[in-house]
């Protein structure tokens, strides 16, 4: 079989809120309609200056440590040169280079081979952007 390449955008809102987005379902979704069986690497995008993606585990309190984590490394406060927005949004165009915008994940058989407590997550600090975009490209 030949390699393919196929790519969608979802839409995600995240509010106004500092946040983190489960997307592991959506990226399962995605596979389930173009990897077909087929090994190979998705990779996970958000085209935005002030997002990341990351792997954690959630639901577990990690999501909240990670922002707690955040707040700690990247204060909102008047430090940053970069000051239009919400009061210390300069630290949201920092975000990426702890939380890079992109992730590149393996996928066997169809699915993402993912360890067990693992997802996929949009990280979200710029609480004056509540729409983001994520790009999923599968490769086989």
């Amino acid at each position: 079989m030949t390699d393919t390449f196929t790519t969608r955008t979802i839409d995600v809102t995240t509010g106004s809120a500092e946040t983190v987005h489960d997307l592991t379902a959506a990226c399962a979704q995605f596979l389930r309609d173009t990897a077909r069986g087929r090994d190979g690497l998705l990779n996970v995008f958000t085209p935005h200056a002030t997002a990341g993606l990351a792997v954690i585990e959630t639901g577990a309190g990690s999501d909240g440590d990670l922002l707690d984590a955040l707040r700690t490394l990247l204060p909102a406060d008047d430090r940053w040169r970069h000051r239009h927005g919400s009061p210390g949004h300069g630290r949201d165009h920092v975000l990426p280079a702890f939380v890079p915008p992109h992730a590149t994940l393996p996928v066997v058989g169809g699915e993402l081979a993912l360890g067990t407590w693992q997802s996929v997550v949009l990280v979200d600090t710029n609480r004056d952007n509540p729409h983001r975009t994520v790009r999923l490209s599968f490769l086989g």
